[in-house]
């Protein structure tokens, strides 16, 4: 029986094992040089002055909405992202205000953000959809208008780009997820990163309990013999990343920008495969946009998309829908609003397999499997029509 084509799976090789080798034999495997090192090197990549490492990007985003202070207040937002985005904002005391998307990219409209401002606006998330950036410009234009955080959720798109500026680093601050599918993982992991240095010293003490002085800087060599000694002024969270995670970032972040790259390539190939088959659309690429290329997405008809989605599984190919609109579940009902092209471009979206070891014959497996079965639908559309 064939292997079957996953949607995404990670890139490890004997780098990571040996790093994570010395690491163990260290003795030090929680929050301590490892997570240091990694937070200095992913700033320095990513060109900011902060680089705060968590366990997730979910703890990125609540930290962020925390610093901004949206207990509250509205936070504009998009209902096409994984929930941790919005549930940042009800675990932030802040209110959810869904903001709709542009059809081809499925990232959140600035027209639509205009239309939504009001005087309790506190902030905005932009979600760069599947790597391909935001149109931020027009976004940062209105932000600095009405004197708005801006909050980059830049889950899918670490090494993306915008007008040559990295993702995650336009706004005030930008949060990063190194979850198992994503561009570089650190198993799961996230980051924090910010240009604000009163940001990121709250940010670093509501990761580890509100506590002033994490472990691994109240024992290092020469410090005085009080060494036990922290304050505690507000309520924090075990958001820290350890020094296990943090070892294996360090080699994938060595190992990113030729990962999008592979990425890359195979989005390419997918869009030239695809071009011009009548009943299947490919996510664009913008001329402002540098896409880190997360997953493919295509677009077919609503009515086929899921008869699809089971074709592929049928032959060993899995795929995902990314996602189900936040503003459709039951938790969000209380902030739901028409969004006509959010609603009219989920059913039609589906994720197929990336991953820079995707092999050749298995893109081409993929190929030809969503091939046969549009030129079977549409073979029988014809034949109804006629």
């Amino acid at each position: 029986m064939a292997e079957r084509i996953p949607i995404s799976r990670p890139s490890f090789g004997a780098e990571e094992t040996e790093a994570l080798r010395h690491t163990l034999a260290s003795g030090w495997v929680g929050m301590g040089p490892k997570t240091v090192e990694f937070e200095q090197k992913f700033a320095a990549y990513m060109g900011v002055e902060h680089a705060v490492a968590l366990n997730s990007a979910s703890a990125a985003l609540h930290l962020a909405m925390l610093a901004a202070e949206v207990e509250g207040q509205e936070v504009l937002t998009t209902a096409m992202t994984f929930v941790s985005s919005n549930h940042a904002i009800l675990l932030g005391g802040g209110r959810p205000v869904f903001c709709d998307i542009e059809a081809d990219t499925l990232n959140i409209s600035p027209q639509e953000i205009r239309k939504k401002i009001t005087p309790t606006t506190r902030a905005i998330i932009v979600v760069h959809y599947g790597g391909h950036a935001c149109n931020m410009d027009p976004i940062m234009e209105l932000a600095r208008e009405h004197g708005l955080w801006v909050i980059e959720d830049a889950a899918h798109a670490c090494g993306g780009l915008y007008r040559d500026r990295k993702l995650g680093t336009i706004g005030d601050m930008g949060c990063f997820s190194f979850q198992a599918t994503k561009n570089m993982t650190t198993g799961d992991g996230g980051m924090l990163a910010t240009n604000d240095a009163t940001l990121a010293a709250r940010v670093r003490k509501l990761r580890w309990m509100g506590i002033s002085r994490p472990t691994w800087e109240r024992f290092q060599p020469g410090k005085p013999r009080r060494v036990w000694m922290y304050d505690v002024e507000e309520v924090g969270f075990k958001y820290e990343m350890n020094d296990v995670a943090a070892t294996l970032g360090l080699v994938q972040l060595a190992k990113l920008e030729q990962a999008n790259q592979q990425r890359r390539r195979l989005v390419e190939r997918y869009r030239e495969a695809f071009a011009g088959i009548d009943g299947i659309e490919f996510t664009p690429a913008k001329p402002y946009a540098c896409n880190a290329c997360y997953n493919a997405v295509l677009k077919v008809d609503a009515e086929i998309r899921d008869e699809l989605c089971g074709f592929l599984d049928q032959h060993g190919i899995d795929s995902n829908v990314h996602y189900y609109p936040n503003h459709l579940l039951p938790l969000y009902r209380p902030y739901t609003t028409r969004l006509p092209v959010t609603e009219a471009q989920w059913p039609r979206i589906l994720s197929i397999p990336l991953f820079p070891g995707l092999r050749l014959e298995e893109q081409d497996q993929v190929i030809e499997c969503v091939r046969e079965f549009v030129a079977g639908r549409n073979s029988l559309r014809h034949t109804a029509q006629n």
